[in-house]
């Protein structure tokens, strides 16, 4: 069941969604060869607690840490550790923050020094796709029309889709109904209605889009080796269209 928010939980929602984009930018500035992401795990986790919030992924299903951490050819789930971060290595944050009993989710994937073209491609367009999927937001919407336009911007690249994982609800807990694909499926008609909080979330791979997990339980990561974008927004469905709850209103 789809549990529609009134637009006081949607204020705290943006609220948490205020916090999630002011660490990320906060974070940027850490994002250097030589550091650790244990190292960011601790310095996003203090960020997150200075402002009154919870990170909502610490304690989730056992998960360890308050931020996922996934380097290069791990899709999602990382778990931050004592891996370095080098010249030329890719990794997605996600982010769930918790405040005033409302939960809001995010990623961002960020180069970490210089990046080779090919990847600097695979993320703008990964970012791309995100928005892609953005812009059909609104009441009456069917899912897969969000999941259809990701997947028509994606699929003439001949990138690797991951279809074992994919967007959600999100607001009273981490993950809701409904799930968002990042292509067509066959329950994707279902219609959206206004006040709809949903996390739309492309996990992109270079290569081909066949996973698994690893021994930690957790940490999701490409069959080929090759590298892997993720990019995510919590966005609420309005009479007329979307509002973006993941962005800090004093720079959108």
């Amino acid at each position: 069941m789809i549990r529609l928010k009134t637009r006081d939980e949607i204020n705290k929602i943006k609220e948490c969604g205020k916090i999630s984009a002011k660490l990320f930018k906060h974070l940027e500035q850490y994002i250097r060869p030589g550091i650790t992401t244990r190292e960011l795990d601790t310095i996003a986790e203090t960020f997150i607690k200075s402002n009154q919030a919870i990170p909502s992924f610490k304690g989730y299903n056992g998960y360890p840490a308050s931020i996922c951490t996934s380097v290069n050819e791990e899709i999602i789930h990382g778990i931050p550790c004592n891996r370095v971060l080098a010249e030329g290595d890719i990794i997605g944050i996600d982010v769930g923050i918790l405040k005033d009993g409302m939960i809001s989710d995010s990623a961002k994937t960020f180069a970490v020094g210089k990046i080779s073209e090919n990847i600097q491609l695979l993320l703008e367009r990964t970012e791309k796709a995100l928005y892609k999927g953005i812009a059909r937001v609104k009441d009456g919407c069917s899912i897969n029309e969000i999941s259809g336009a990701i997947y028509d911007y994606i699929s003439p690249f001949q990138y690797g889709i991951v279809r074992e994982y994919c967007g959600h609800g999100v607001g009273f807990a981490n993950h809701e109904e409904p799930e968002i694909p990042n292509y067509r499926f066959k329950n994707g008609k279902r219609k959206l209605k206004t006040g709809t909080v949903i996390a739309i979330e492309p996990m992109i791979n270079l290569g081909e889009d066949s996973l698994f997990i690893l021994e930690d339980g957790w940490t999701v990561v490409t069959i080929d080796g090759q590298f892997s974008a993720h990019f995510e927004h919590t966005v609420v469905v309005t009479d007329d269209g979307y509002e973006i709850l993941t962005i800090d209103p004093d720079e959108a």
